[in-house]
């Protein structure tokens, strides 16, 4: 099978692309390098001369071609949705365009806190208020395991113009999505899922469904996380009965480049295409590599040190995750990141009690063998007395709401030592990265587990993003 001249056959945006760079072309329009950088310096021309736009680019000025729409009309085919839109901003954009086109400043939102950052911001951009909902988190390993039904019933009596959830979670769990859906459809309230990690849901049968199948109404996902599109591709798709289309179109249009990148926007035709064409068999050939390195690196110890789908309920795990249980193995996740990279193998996330390895269509059995290879002897080396594994901070603090986000990022602030933080309301939002996910926004109080917490997080060797004073020494909080 000669699938890469099919690919492109059945993917307008990526044919586009290819053609650009078979074609000679004297442009006379950006971008600025003109394809023509190496001739200024071979360094640079060789991060640019690939690149080309959608104006002038994958088509003409005044979008002659349509090529875009094209697309996009077929991944809004493809998922079953009334509405698509590829993004070159990640799926932070597509956040931001979906969440603005919600509601007013003053709608009230319920939002899982496992929520991305990007949620987080596009709240205070919108002016909506948040009703967070906490996971359930599993005793024996820490992992959250979703949002249940009755924590979302808690606050439909607020009357929540939409309820966003992040699914599948970091760690590759996920709610009971079906009751979730018809509880939020029952009160006519919209659901949307931040599928940002689970692009390759809902194409092979041992996989989770995605958010159409399921009967949700608007998904979000990267291309460049669990499939091979370019880095910042992101794909929004919506259908129209519980929500506003053309509200989302120009939300949509407010928020993205006026100028999108020609290669993220033909990586998303090409990774739509992929999974229409080979997605069933490269998957299927994906968790077989994934099932096969488990099973070889698991017969080494006697503790099981892999999240697997048969821990969960069925469909409420990604089989394609996989999560390293460190604390099993009485073993820091960060030194074992650490022995890891003098082998030159990078890992998605690593806390003091889990490593989190992604892996893709593009991974064949050549890379899990290597991985397979490397990591075994490390975790014999470090391997200890097992123990317990405690929650991530970024699953368990459980939010006290002192003043809006909106209000709190906008007020007058001052500095504050750490001891004296506590009590007092923060102006930053604080995460761990990865996975992102707020331990503290803006408008909530500081407490003691929050200001310890962090502490012991960074000193663990996780890395605290978004605050003021990185080193935390320090906060940020309204006067």
């Amino acid at each position: 099978m000669n699938s890469r001249r099919e690919l492109r056959q059945d993917a307008p945006l990526l044919d586009a692309y290819l053609s650009y760079f078979e074609s000679a072309r004297t442009p006379f329009t950006i971008p600025g390098h003109k394809q023509q950088a190496a001739k200024l310096d071979a360094g640079l021309g060789a991060i640019v001369d690939r690149d080309t736009p959608l104006y002038g680019g994958l088509d003409e000025i005044k979008l002659t071609n349509q090529v875009l729409k094209q697309a996009e009309a077929l991944a809004a085919k493809l998922w079953g949705a009334d509405f698509a839109r590829f993004s070159t901003g990640g799926s932070t954009h597509a956040n931001q365009a979906i969440i603005l086109a919600l509601g007013k400043p003053g709608d009230k939102i319920a939002v899982s806190r496992t929520a991305h950052r990007s949620v987080l911001s596009a709240l205070v951009l919108a002016g909506l208020e948040p009703l967070w909902l906490s996971p359930e988190i599993e005793h024996a390993t820490g992992v959250p395991t979703g949002i249940s039904v009755d924590e979302f019933r808690k606050v439909v009596n607020q009357k929540p113009i939409a309820l966003l959830l992040t699914e599948p979670g970091y760690l590759g769990t996920i709610s009971d999505l079906p009751l979730l859906i018809d509880e939020a459809h029952a009160h006519r309230i919209p659901v949307i899922l931040d599928a940002a990690w689970g692009g390759h849901f809902g194409f092979h049968k041992d996989l989770p469904k995605h958010a159409f199948q399921l009967g949700a109404d608007a998904l979000i996902t990267s291309t460049h996380k669990a499939l091979p599109g370019y880095s910042a591709s992101a794909l929004l798709l919506a259908s129209g009965k519980y929500l506003n289309l053309a509200r989302i179109e120009q939300s949509f249009e407010t928020t993205h480049t006026t100028s999108p990148a020609g290669a993220p926007l033909a990586s998303i035709d090409g990774c739509r295409a992929l999974l229409e064409m080979r997605g069933e068999e490269l998957i299927g050939e994906l968790l077989i590599n994934i099932n096969n390195f488990k099973v070889n690196v698991q017969s080494n110890f006697d503790l099981p040190i892999f999240l697997n789908a048969s821990d969960f309920l069925p469909y409420r795990f990604d089989p394609t995750k996989i999560v390293l249980r460190a604390g099993q193995l009485g073993a820091s996740g960060v030194d074992i990141e650490k022995e890891l990279q003098k082998a030159n193998i990078r890992v998605e996330m690593a806390d003091r009690d889990t490593v989190v390895f992604l892996a893709t269509l593009a991974d064949s059995k050549d890379e899990f063998s290597k991985l397979e290879e490397v990591l075994i002897p490390i975790l014999k080396k470090l391997q200890s007395t097992p123990r317990q594994s405690a929650t991530s901070l970024s699953w368990s603090v459980v939010p006290t709401q002192a003043i809006s986000m909106r209000d709190a990022y906008f007020s007058n602030t001052e500095i504050v030592s750490a001891a004296n933080a506590i009590g007092r309301i923060s102006a930053d939002l604080i995460a761990p990265y990865p996975p992102g996910v707020a331990v503290v926004a803006p408008g909530e109080v500081l407490t003691e587990q929050i200001i310890s917490g962090l502490a012991t997080t960074k000193a663990a060797g996780v890395r605290i993003a978004y605050a003021t004073d990185p080193s935390l020494a320090t906060y940020r909080v309204t006067i």
